[in-house]
């Protein structure tokens, strides 16, 4: 049944339109629309969320936290929509945060390597750009769910698989933190996409690379995930703690893959982003406690009691 359920999910996946360029997409809330990259003939649009208008020069002299989103999608699809939401709410907390897209199957026919490249990339531009975008440059987090989220771990965890265009960069493309909602991280012969990512295997599997120097993590994944076993994020977990680095590991009960998306489950929704914004606190990143009246007003369907 496991197997069954894999074919349907990915079909899913690929059913999305093939469209040739990546388009641009208008946030009503996002400051600003930049092109962090051009790979494949296709521009890679990046999305800023800036914090709530404070003094003028306030970026120059206290440079902020920063994240940066991935949308999931099997590396096939996906919409850089995914987690307006999260930008949106981070963003109000102080945070300058963004919303990256990167190149996939569908739309650019492009393999794994390419989605982890793009990640780097634009972890690269936002460091290469901090002190403009008035971001502190040694915080800089990577978030993502399901292949987002394998995206977004690499750039905390994989060494090399950069862009061979920015090989010669002296910017760093490592993020400070991770922020991954059911993540694909373990990619060896029994975790998800082997087939499709062994040319790169163990390099790009997230699992197959910790070491002292990963960034702060915190997981949320649901326990009937049809594509991330429970195991899988435990060991992650002791592996991470075991090398001494700060990891958090929250196990949803009966649900599914995708279940932190407000269209799955509207009360896991707003309980992932509220341990997030608790984690960021305990790491020193956000101050004082979470909004929750804005968050409730960032729902696409009005809260739901009980």
């Amino acid at each position: 049944m496991k197997s069954f359920f894999h074919v349907i999910w990915m079909a899913a996946c690929c059913a999305a339109p093939v469209v040739a360029k990546t388009e641009k997409h208008d946030f009503k809330g996002a400051a600003t629309a930049e092109v962090y990259k051009t790979a494949s003939g296709d521009d890679l649009w990046i999305y800023r969320f800036d914090p709530p208008a404070i003094a003028q020069d306030d970026s120059a002299k206290t440079p902020r936290p920063a994240v940066v989103f991935f949308f999931g999608g099997g590396w096939n699809g996906g919409t850089v929509t995914q987690f307006e939401q999260h930008a949106t709410y981070l963003a109000s907390r102080g945070m300058v945060a963004f919303v990256a897209d990167y190149r996939v199957k569908s739309r650019q026919k492009t393999n794994p390597d390419a989605c982890v490249a793009d990640g780097k990339s634009a972890i690269r531009w936002v460091r290469s750009n901090a002190k403009r975008l008035g971001v502190d440059s040694a915080r800089i987090a990577a978030g993502g769910g399901s292949a987002g989220g394998h995206v977004a771990a690499t750039t905390g965890i994989c060494e090399g698989l950069d862009d061979p265009a920015e090989s010669g960069s002296r910017t760093s493309s490592k993020s400070n933190a991770l922020l991954l909602f059911n993540p694909v991280y373990d990619n060896g012969p029994q975790g998800y996409g082997h087939d499709r990512a062994k040319p790169w295997f163990p390099a790009i599997s997230p699992a197959h690379n910790i070491s002292a120097d990963d960034p702060p993590t915190i997981v949320f994944l649901g326990s009937k995930d049809s594509l991330i076993p429970v195991g899988t994020a435990e060991k992650f977990d002791a592996d991470l703690k075991a090398a001494g680095v700060c990891s958090e590991l929250w196990i949803y009960n009966g649900q599914p893959h995708g279940f932190f998306n407000e269209g799955k489950n509207q009360k896991a929704f707003l309980d992932t982003v509220l341990k997030m914004d608790a984690f960021l606190v305990s790491i020193g990143w956000l101050d004082g406690k979470a909004d929750e009246e804005k968050l409730n007003s960032l729902l696409k369907k009005p809260l739901r009691k009980g």
